[in-house]
Formats: C-alpha cells, sequence, structure tokens
C-alpha cells in the first residue's frame, strides 16, 4: 500500500511540478528520488535508501534533519500561534530573534527588517539603500555596483544585480544596468589569481574615483561567489572594498544568505576581515533549514533617515505577508541555541581541517583544475583537458553525471555546471565529511576518467 502511494506521489511530481533551476525535459524522463525523511545528516528515500546530504539541502540545513531541540520549538509555537502579522503588531519571537541576530552581528547593524527569502532580503536592501539616498537629498546617488559572477536571487532587481547570464540574459531588458566590477575569483589559470584580485581592486577605485558621488551602494557577496561555482575570494579582498566604499559614502550591501551561520568557519564571513557592512542580508540557514525566513540588518544611520510624520511620507512602503512568521522565528532561535550549547562554531575547525586534509587527493586526479574551499563549502572544477584548459562540452554533462555516481554510491550533491558543489550539514561528524570526499572523489574519477562513462548516462540535470 505505501509503494504504491509514493509511486503515485512520483507520477503527480511529473504530471504537476514545474522544479526551480531544472530543465523538465530531461527531469520528466527520469525516475525521481522520493524523499521521505531525514535523521541527521542523511535524506531517507521512499524505498528506504539513505543518503549524505552533501549539500545540506540546497545549503540550509545546519544541525542535520530531525534535531529534537529544533522539533521541539517549533512544536510549542504551533501550540501557541502559527502566524500573526508584524503590520500593527508585535510577536514575540520576531523580537527576541532581532535582539539576538542583532547581538551576533558586526559592529553597526543595530535594526532587523524580516522577509521570506535571500531574494526579498537583498531586494530589500538595494530599496532601503536607493530610498535612504532620496530622503537625505543625496538624489544623484542612484547607481549600483555589482561584481561579475554574483548571484543574489531571481527577482527583478537582485537579477539586476546579479552576473551570471545563464540565468537571466532573458530578463535583460527588465532590469536596472549597475556597473559592473570584475570578480576577483574569475581567472582563467590559477598563476593569475593575485593578477584578477589586484584588477578587481583597481577597476573599483576607478569606478569610485570618477563616478562616486551618483554611487548608492555595492552588492557582493563576502569570500565566496556561491552559484558561481564557489568562487573563492583572496584573502583582504573584502576588507579593501569596505575602506574603498566608505571613503566614497557608498553603501556596502553583504550578501550572507549562503556564507552565513557558520559555512565559512566563523559565524558571518565578514568576521574573517573584521568588516562591517551598511547592510547584510541572511537567510538560507537562519531556521537550520527548517522553514522559509530572511533578514536584512542595517544601521541606526538607514533606520532614522526613515523617521518621520506620516505627511513626511518617508515610510519603508514594503513588507511580506509572513514576515516575522512565528513559526519561522521560534525555530531560528532554537537554531541559535543549538549554537551556543552544542558549541557549534567552536567545533569547526578540526572538522574544516579534516574536510582539507581529505579534499587533497582529489586535486590530483587529472580532471580537476581546481578545488576550491572555504569552511565546509567546496567548489570542484572539471575540466576535459586541463592543461590547456579545455572544457567539457555542455551535452557531456560531466558534474551532472559525477553526482549521479555520488547518489549511487549514497551522496547527493549538486553540480553546477562542470563545478561539484559539496556543503554539508555543519553537524557532519569527521568521519562523516571524510566519507563524502570519498564518494565524490570515485564519482569524478568514474565520470572522468572510465571509457564510455559519460556516454552511457543520461545528460541529466539534477
Amino acid at each position: 500500500m505505501a509503494e504504491k502511494q509514493l509511486s503515485q506521489i512520483a507520477q503527480w511530481d511529473h504530471e504537476f511540478v514545474w522544479h526551480p533551476f531544472t530543465q523538465m525535459q530531461d527531469w520528466l524522463a527520469q525516475e525521481p528520488v522520493v524523499i521521505e525523511r531525514g535523521e541527521g545528516v542523511y535524506l531517507i528515500d521512499d524505498k528506504g535508501k539513505k543518503y549524505y546530504d552533501g549539500v545540506s539541502s540546497l545549503w540550509v540545513n545546519i544541525h542535520g534533519h530531525n534535531h529534537p531541540v529544533l522539533n521541539q520549538a517549533l512544536k510549542d509555537q504551533v501550540d501557541k500561534i502559527a502566524h500573526s502579522t508584524l503590520l500593527g503588531l508585535v510577536s514575540p519571537p520576531s523580537a527576541q530573534l532581532c535582539k539576538e541576530l542583532v547581538e551576533l552581528a558586526p559592529e553597526g547593524l543595530e535594526k532587523v527588517f524580516l522577509s521570506d527569502d535571500g531574494s526579498t532580503a537583498i531586494e530589500v536592501a538595494i530599496k532601503m539603500a536607493y530610498q535612504y539616498r532620496q530622503l537625505v537629498g543625496q538624489t544623484k546617488k542612484t547607481k549600483f555596483i555589482a561584481l561579475n559572477a554574483g548571484y543574489h536571487g531571481d527577482t527583478l532587481g537582485t537579477v539586476s544585480v546579479g552576473g551570471i547570464q545563464l540565468f537571466h540574459q532573458v530578463f535583460h531588458n527588465l532590469l536596472f544596468k549597475p556597473l559592473t566590477l570584475p570578480s576577483p575569483g574569475v581567472y582563467r589559470d590559477v598563476a593569475d589569481r593575485d593578477k584578477a584580485f589586484e584588477e578587481s581592486l583597481a577597476e573599483l577605485e576607478r569606478i569610485l574615483n570618477e563616478e562616486g558621488d551618483e554611487i548608492t551602494a555595492l552588492v557582493m557577496e563576502p569570500l565566496v561567489q556561491a552559484a558561481a561555482g564557489m568562487l573563492v575570494m583572496p584573502h583582504g579582498y573584502l576588507k579593501r572594498v569596505r575602506e574603498l566604499t566608505a571613503k566614497h559614502d557608498v553603501f556596502l550591501i553583504v550578501d550572507e544568505v549562503a556564507t552565513g551561520f557558520g559555512r565559512t568557519g566563523k559565524f558571518f564571513a565578514c568576521e574573517h576581515e573584521g568588516v562591517s557592512p551598511d547592510f547584510m542580508t541572511l537567510s538560507k540557514g537562519i531556521t537550520g533549514g527548517y522553514l522559509p525566513l530572511a533578514a536584512t540588518l542595517t544601521t541606526k544611520r538607514v533606520f532614522d533617515a526613515f523617521l518621520g510624520t506620516f505627511e513626511e511620507k518617508k515610510t519603508f512602503y514594503h513588507g511580506h505577508s509572513y514576515t516575522g512568521n512565528a513559526l519561522a522565528c521560534a525555530v531560528a532561535l532554537a537554531s541559535l541555541k543549538v549554537f551556543r550549547d552544542e558549541k557549534v562554531i567552536e567545533g569547526l575547525s578540526a572538522k574544516i581541517e579534516a574536510f582539507t586534509k581529505a579534499l587533497k587527493p582529489i586535486e590530483q586526479l587529472k580532471h580537476v583544475k581546481e578545488v576550491r574551499q572555504r569552511g565546509l563549502i567546496v567548489g570542484i572544477e572539471l575540466e576535459k583537458d586541463v592543461a590547456p584548459h579545455e572544457a567539457y562540452r555542455p551535452n557531456d554533462a560531466v558534474g551532472a553525471k559525477v553526482a549521479v555516481l555520488a547518489r549511487e554510491q549514497g551522496l547527493i550533491c549538486r553540480p553546477i555546471g562542470d563545478v561539484v558543489i559539496l556543503m554539508p550539514p555543519l553537524a557532519s561528524t569527521v568521519e562523516q565529511l571524510e566519507d563524502m570526499v570519498c564518494i565524490v572523489g570515485e564519482s569524478i574519477k568514474r565520470a572522468t576518467e572510465e571509457e564510455g562513462v559519460l556516454e552511457d548516462l543520461k545528460p541529466i540535470i539534477l
């Protein structure tokens, strides 16, 4: 009976569901994996097979699935109230959560605007920054700076400051046009990393010197450009960007949606370089992977500009029906409690060290161009021929095929093109991390070195 019902679920999926970032023609040609439940760092399908959750269910899970503390917080809150609006009312969990986020955040970030996901958190920051300039009479400051290869979401505002053409080029005519900055993480050869770093900062300095009085804000991901294939920025880049933007009174909007909540080894990526931005956006790991929630943190300077009488029309007219949802905020508070009680951040150093060591053999594989790592974030870039940097053909779908082979061995990972991604839950043990890396290494070797594997596997997008 159960088998028949779950088979029916798979049929309903094919008939009714449109999956995100998925070529549905390929999807409809394959049998989907139906995830029924989770335990710790494992996902369990409808046939009872266990898989490592190697990408934290798209970078959101922190403490593992079915965590008793988070489960209990959700149960306790639902017995009180699931949701009440923040328009004209106060929610105890949201008020406490905002307090605790401010206590954890870089110095100067004192106000929190809650929303629903990473895209909306950045959209809020963009709109707040722009409106601030209008309110204080800096009406010429209308431009934004965005990094090539950046990704900040899929709303039109966030697409405007994104730099991944594959995702967004079809919407080109709908967008506002930012000034673009070359990414320090984009280079043809590893030997060119320092050059990319210097050229990016030189271009930023040129833009600010020439147009700084017309620029509202610079939007960037700190340390790692995630959706571009885990492009890791050189140490010191973020700090220098902060210095240059502050000098020209350009807001720094830092997108910590992917890097926040311990992913890089510290609670926030900004901490690695002692940077306090003007805006910081959070989502993904904020609830430990349980419920949608996002936050935009900003300064008292920004907040105070919006204060005034009704007639002055200084209000920030932006909001979401589920802003400050009590269930999401309650489980987010429980997640922060787990961080404290289980000393999660303190335990990361040993895990990261073991993770790094386990990845070393992969660097030597014939078709691995580069292994990029920051904390428990990893991107493994594959090339058909490394020496001349000959890429695989798109139809080879080598990254997807690595993921298929890994899935057969009990690991869920998701590629970005020819970059194999690992971002496991922080709750993973050293032994589990080593096992995940071992599976990825074996899968890369099979997909790229065994005769006929690329041809035998269907070119699917996972």
